[in-house]
């Protein structure tokens, strides 16, 4: 668990002191600051877990400090007021800020690491309340029992174990996003939070300010990337970055800090940055719109995601999925797929990927009349007429021939075996093949052979 970071703002160096030795033997990292000048100079630089702030101080008083952090967004994290001339008016105006609570001078050293632990405590659990009802009631995971899926499991865990940048590539719909979580969930930075940033939906007139923040007249405004602090920041697409905010990127990489816009004072990067990518980014750079320097930076650690045509066989475990998915998350009723529908979606060329499953999944079970939702179903979503075959749906033409002829001869093996109850014998005779042979192939194709 990272230590959290405390500002201990008061003009008393024997309090600051005092306070500051108090919370370093408890663990906490501890900074002091002397009055608002440099209590806002310190915030510049670090990110902080909570604040103890005094009421009364020379240049400007905590309540109105406290006032300006809330109206200009940081006001997020616990504060906790203290003061020897304390009011009932002044503890009051202070809550309705957001202060999480009120200590009276002298202090009770005992009370002040109580309230200081409950507060953070209670920050924590708020954030992990808010990403709960963010994601839903599903965790990320990969879905599958193929050899493919078994490969990018066994690719993100050795990842994980590394803090360089990542760079996710995948065709779209093929849930890449998920990758990331599962990468962040088994990384050191599993505590922190998980924060994805669409690189085509930020504003074209400062994507940079919302990724990197804004300074302006003693005012911070903090981006994307200091939100990311202990935790992972996912860039989808990052092929929509336009190029000065590449070169802010590259910078940021290179030496672990960035500055925010308009600012001068370095703000360390502690988060780990994955990219996304639909296709690899090689052509990108050849053109000229995607920075060479950016691209090895981000390259260090690729990670590959296949699509649905190159582990088809997992298609029954994704619907039973996102059928559990949508009972869950939406009240859907639950409805199993007959096998014949299972085969038939097996054999479709799924473009969409796994968002095209997901979506096919929530409009049958919207629709379907009965509990099993059959090959007519399927059919009829898939926007076919029953019992009329579209070559285009059964097959991709646009994979090599190898797999093309590997995924037929495994399609046509599964229902040999279904069709014979698994007799090899039986299966042989009807493909004329060798029995010695047939077993080769239907290894090659891991198709494996039930007693």
């Amino acid at each position: 668990m990272i230590a959290a970071n405390i500002l201990v703002v008061d003009d008393e160096p024997d309090i600051c002191s005092l306070v500051k030795e108090i919370l370093e033997d408890e663990g906490f990292n501890v900074t002091v600051a002397k009055n608002a000048a440099e209590a806002r100079a310190a915030r510049g630089g670090i990110n902080f877990d909570l604040i103890l702030l005094d009421i009364w101080m020379p240049d400007t008083d905590g309540i109105s400090l406290l006032k300006e952090w809330s109206e200009s967004g940081l006001g997020s994290l616990p504060v906790i007021m203290m003061s020897g001339h304390g009011t009932v008016e002044t503890a009051v105006e202070a809550t309705r800020l957001g202060a999480y609570d009120f200590l009276e001078k002298p202090l009770s050293l005992a009370k002040l690491v109580l309230t200081v632990k409950h507060a953070l405590e209670t920050a924590d659990l708020q954030q992990e309340n808010l990403r709960l009802r963010q994601y839903g009631p599903h965790t990320a995971e990969i879905i599958g029992r193929s050899e493919a899926m078994r490969q990018l499991r066994e690719q993100i865990k050795r990842v994980a174990s590394h803090n360089a940048p990542v760079l996710i590539i995948g065709e779209a719909g093929t849930d890449k996003e998920a990758v990331a979580r599962v990468l962040h969930n088994q990384s050191a930075y599993c505590d922190g939070p998980f924060v994805p940033v669409t690189m085509t939906a930020l504003s074209q007139d400062g994507p940079a300010i919302e990724l990197f923040g804004k300074e302006s007249g003693g005012q911070i405004a903090p981006g994307y990337i200091e939100k990311a602090t202990g935790g992972t920041l996912f860039l989808k697409d990052i092929t929509g970055m336009g190029m000065a905010t590449q070169s802010k990127l590259q910078a940021a990489l290179e030496g672990r800090s960035f500055t925010r816009i308009g600012g001068v004072e370095p703000v360390t990067l502690d988060a780990r940055v994955v990219a996304a990518t639909p296709a690899p980014l090689d052509e990108r750079v050849r053109e000229g719109s995607f920075r060479n320097d950016l691209y090895f930076q981000l390259n260090i650690v690729p990670i590959l995601v296949p699509p649905i045509r190159e582990h088809y066989e997992d298609i029954p475990e994704i619907l039973d999925y996102y059928v559990n998915f949508f009972v869950e998350s939406e009240g859907l009723p639950y409805k199993r797929f007959s096998t014949a529908a299972q085969n038939r979606l097996r054999m479709y060329s799924w473009p969409g990927n796994v968002r095209e499953i997901k979506n096919l999944v929530q409009r049958l079970l919207i629709i379907g009349a009965s509990d099993t939702i059959d090959l007519p179903d399927v059919e009829k979503s898939l926007g076919e007429q029953p019992g009329k075959e579209k070559v285009e749906s059964l097959y991709n033409f646009d994979m090599p021939l190898r797999d093309a002829r590997d995924r037929f001869e495994k399609a046509y093996l599964e229902h040999q075996l279904k069709l014979y109850n698994g007799s090899v014998s039986k299966i042989a005779k009807v493909a004329g093949m060798e029995r010695t042979h047939l077993y080769r192939k239907l290894k090659s194709l891991n198709i494996e052979l039930k007693s």
